[in-house]
């Protein structure tokens, strides 16, 4: 299963398509044009009658040309990724990062394929599908390009755990910008999966990767705030930014404006505290002294900085878990 992480830290799994499929969908591929192949040859050939044989050479190589290296590279531009064969096996050619190809890369894999596959009789191109770890020919490196089983059974998606409500929005002012895709992937698999780890392997991981998150945008979070928090308050933040921005023209986005970190926050500071946390779910309590942060639509407090000698509000200390299983200031 090869995983890509899109900008939203969301994993896409995508199943790379090994040599026996590849190989069927590259039969019927070569079948079809072979056919198209020697029709087109016949008709050209009738017609070509009284021409002399350097007109004739010359007709053959153009046909081979434009018919079995033009057509698949046309096939695939028009079609993103799937011709017959594979349209017939399940298959698609779609680029490294998951997205469709374009001509330049059905151009590559064109022309790599009438050497490695057509003048070789597929040798290297097996060879080269065996060695790589996802079943790639020349063609595919070269172009950056990977073929991928497009029926494969829908797996449930695991959701990234909510912060707690007590750090919604105290991160609005953070610098994201330098955050590598890798780390959002390293992060949100991590708080997908926190509860299958042993507590103090889980701890050495979370506290490394904030460790890595403060590096990267250059401010460490407020003392005593758990590191598993922290990286959920995070990621939560940097949804929140996607989400403010595909969503800034649509109907009723004034009533919050994009930038405001109050809309934000009491929009996510609801959707967090839903239904308490069943007993035995797994989560990071917070800070004995951990203190609410000001009010997020406050006038004069700044966005992300918790007031000082704020009290927790009344709601939250007899509050349960979090959705998430984050347990609120006690």
């Amino acid at each position: 299963m090869s995983e890509l992480v899109t900008g939203d830290a969301v994993v896409l799994e995508l199943r790379p398509a090994r040599l026996p499929s590849r190989a069927l969908a590259a039969a019927i591929d070569l079948a079809v044009i072979s056919c198209v192949f020697v029709l087109v040859s016949v008709v050209v050939g009738i017609a070509s009658v009284t021409l002399d044989e350097a007109a004739v050479a010359a007709i053959g190589v153009a046909l081979f040309l434009l018919v079995l290296i033009g057509g698949p590279i046309a096939v695939e531009t028009l079609s993103h990724g799937r011709s017959l064969g594979k349209l017939a096996c399940g298959l698609r050619v779609v680029r490294d990062d998951g997205g469709p190809i374009r001509f330049r890369h059905a151009l590559v894999r064109g022309a790599m394929g009438a050497v490695e596959i057509l003048m070789t009789f597929g040798v290297v191109a097996s060879i080269a599908s065996l060695v790589s770890a996802r079943g790639r020919r020349l063609g595919d490196v070269f172009a950056g390009t990977l073929v991928i089983r497009e029926r494969v059974t829908a797996k449930r998606s695991v959701a990234v755990p909510p912060p707690p409500p007590w750090l919604v929005g105290r991160f609005s002012q953070l610098d994201l910008s330098a955050v590598p895709d890798e780390l959002w992937l390293a992060v949100r698999q991590y708080l997908t999966r926190m509860h299958q780890l042993d507590p103090g392997v889980g701890r050495s991981m979370a506290v490394r990767l904030a460790d890595e998150l403060v590096t990267r945008t250059g401010i460490a979070p407020p003392q005593g705030i758990p590191a598993a928090a922290f990286l959920a308050a995070v990621v939560h933040e940097r949804q929140a930014r996607d989400a403010r921005r595909v969503f800034a023209g649509a109907p009723g986005a004034s009533s919050a404006a994009p930038g405001s970190a109050g809309g934000a926050a009491a929009g996510a500071a609801g959707g967090a505290a839903g239904p308490a946390a069943p007993a035995g779910s797994v989560g990071f309590a917070a800070p004995a002294g951990a203190v609410a942060p000001a009010g997020a639509g406050e006038p004069g407090a700044p966005a992300g900085v918790a007031g000082a000698g704020a009290e927790e509000p009344e709601e939250q200390k007899g509050a349960g878990g979090s959705s998430a299983g984050f347990a609120p200031p006690g």
